[in-house]
């Protein structure tokens, strides 16, 4: 097609990267909502930038390093929180400023200019890769088997652990490897919306289904497809707008919840009057 942007390899790319981010925010974003761990995914978020700089120091993969510093941050909230009598916004803030500090130090000892630094920290769907799209494939299609397999257990941990405990002694264990995947998805989307606004894409969406609905199943569903909406809408906008992509999606986002909590308003309100006055006609 003459003059669309969807003859570019790169806007297709993105578009798939987008695809695969929403499948990935909407599951992951979910349990992180429902679990009230928003500030624990900061924490991962932020602490996984001292991955980063260690990859850019040691010349490996700077998601490859984030990934191994995400897990381990993650597993380290758990444990100190769980184990060690800590509280967890302590623990989450004593790794935020650690992964943080660690970064910038060994950025800052990487000898030259340290190449896309800028989209790991704001994001780049621009410059998104097969090997990214690949990668973040993966993460949504093991995300999708390990909700599926272990749908009633995720279920009972997010809104009432002390019940997932009567009904088995493994809880802690499943915390931890849904976490460890938390983690994951976090560093995966790091690429796509950056370490500064990564929380947004995963929290969003999930607020944005919770107007509509309370089942954990429909706010998953209703996530993903948010997510896809605001991702796509918010980089078409940014191609033709000429202003960075991640803080484009974010915004975008933030606008479809303003319109959706408006019309969820709107919906009660003729809700509660048609009810108001079918209570009259019915005196």
């Amino acid at each position: 097609m003459e003059g669309s942007i969807f003859q570019y390899e790169f806007v297709i790319k993105g578009l798939l990267g987008a695809l695969f981010a929403s499948i990935t925010a909407g599951l992951a974003g979910t349990y992180i909502v429902s679990r009230r761990m928003v500030f624990l995914s900061g924490g991962i978020t932020h602490a996984s930038f001292g991955g980063i700089g260690i990859g850019y120091f040691a010349g490996i993969n700077p998601v490859a390093g984030a990934a191994v510093f995400g897990i381990m941050s993650a597993l380290g909230i758990e444990y100190l929180s769980m184990r060690q009598k800590i509280r967890e916004d302590s623990a989450i803030g004593i790794l935020w400023a650690l992964g943080m500090a660690i970064g910038i130090i060994f950025i800052y000892l990487t000898p030259g200019y340290a190449p896309n630094l800028i989209s790991y920290l704001f994001g780049s769907i621009l410059t998104v890769t097969y090997g990214d799209i690949i990668a973040l494939g993966i993460m949504s299609a093991v995300l999708i088997i390990w909700f599926t397999v272990f749908y009633r257990m995720i279920l009972y941990i997010s809104f009432d652990e002390q019940y997932a405990r009567t009904f088995t002694s493994r809880v802690d264990f499943f915390r931890y490897v849904t976490t460890s995947l938390i983690a994951l998805t976090i560093v995966l989307n790091i690429r796509m919306a950056g370490v500064v606004l990564v929380i947004s894409l995963l929290t969003i969406p999930p607020n944005i289904a919770m107007l509509f609905t309370r089942k954990y199943s429909k706010i998953v569903v209703w996530s993903v497809v948010a997510a896809f909406a605001g991702t796509a809408a918010g980089y078409v906008i940014s191609y033709h707008a000429g202003i960075p992509v991640g803080a484009t999606i974010i915004f975008t986002l933030v606008v479809i919840w303003l319109g959706a909590k408006l019309v969820s308003r709107i919906s009660r309100m003729k809700l509660k009057n048609n009810n108001k006055n079918l209570l009259i006609n019915n005196k």
